[in-house]
């Protein structure tokens, strides 16, 4: 009986069984939660709406193959992501450039970038939507030989933050279209500034019958203390939450405050490449 606030929903196989169908079920309770999303004085400009699934190894390695030439290691070995990226082709390369440089930094391997396809005209999504849309790519890494998952994952969360404290606080006029949705080996995310019912039709990936994965999580997202974007759309990377928080700009502070004081012998010297936790344009 509620009505307001995000909505987020969850569907997995209790026995972790991978299929298409986990995809096919989550949009549909994605598309019911269209009363718990917004719009704007557009009806088919959304709020925003993602899907949080496992990394599809199959179809990853499909598609890899097919638009890069590449294989993929194994699971486990490799990380993908999407990533939104400036419309201007000079920027854009520029901004690939960089997380180049820092995965090489770290110590991984790019495998490469592909484009992921959009179909904002099957998804009939409205002009402010179009207007802001960004460039979207997947991008493979493989991991250093001789890492474990955990300290890969520690290292692709390093290359995400330093990519983003880069580009996003830099000087390109496009610098805020450059977005990390998701870089892992374990799970990906597809989101925009979408209307539940666009999500789907506008990434064909999503519709691929070798897109598996055993869990899916999707938000609907109705905006209040922050405008909508294409980067605040499904706002966690490893879950979703379903409602605001009002104190946005309090709890920012409050851990800008408590930085000097986080030690962790997971990230050692590191840790200081990561501040600030909060970006600026949260």
């Amino acid at each position: 009986f509620e009505h307001d606030s995000c909505g987020v929903g969850f569907v997995a196989h209790i026995k972790g069984q991978r299929s298409h169908q986990i995809v096919v079920d989550a949009d549909q309770i994605l598309q019911h939660m269209n009363h718990r999303g917004a719009c704007g004085c557009e009806e088919n400009t959304g709020d925003g709406a993602g899907i949080l699934t496992a990394l599809p190894h199959e179809f990853c390695s499909r598609v890899a193959r097919a638009d890069l030439g590449v294989a993929l290691p194994e699971p486990g070995k490799y990380a993908a992501g999407i990533v939104f990226l400036p419309t201007d082709a000079e920027q854009r390369n520029a901004c690939k450039a960089i997380v180049n440089q820092l995965i090489s930094e770290h110590g991984q391997t790019l495998i490469g970038w592909r484009k992921v396809p959009q179909d904002p005209v099957e998804a009939n999504i409205g002009p402010t939507a179009k207007a802001a849309q960004p460039w979207i790519e997947q991008l493979f890494i493989a991991a250093a030989d001789g890492l474990d998952r955990r300290q890969f994952e520690r290292s692709l969360f390093l290359i995400r933050k330093r990519s983003s404290h880069a580009i996003r606080e830099g000087e390109m006029s496009e610098a805020l279209k450059f977005y990390i949705c998701s870089l892992s080996t374990r799970v990906i995310v597809y989101k925009g500034m979408l209307t539940p019912n666009q999500l789907v039709p506008y990434y064909p990936d999503l519709q691929a019958e070798d897109y598996t994965t055993h869990l899916a999580m999707v938000h609907s997202r109705f905006s209040t203390n922050t405008f909508p974007s294409w980067d605040r759309a499904h706002p966690n990377r490893f879950m979703a939450h379903n409602g605001e928080i009002n104190t946005l700009r309090g709890n920012a502070n409050w851990l800008t405050a408590r930085q000097g004081m986080m030690l962790t012998e997971a990230f050692g010297e590191e840790l200081r490449k990561l501040f600030p936790l909060i970006e600026p344009h949260c």
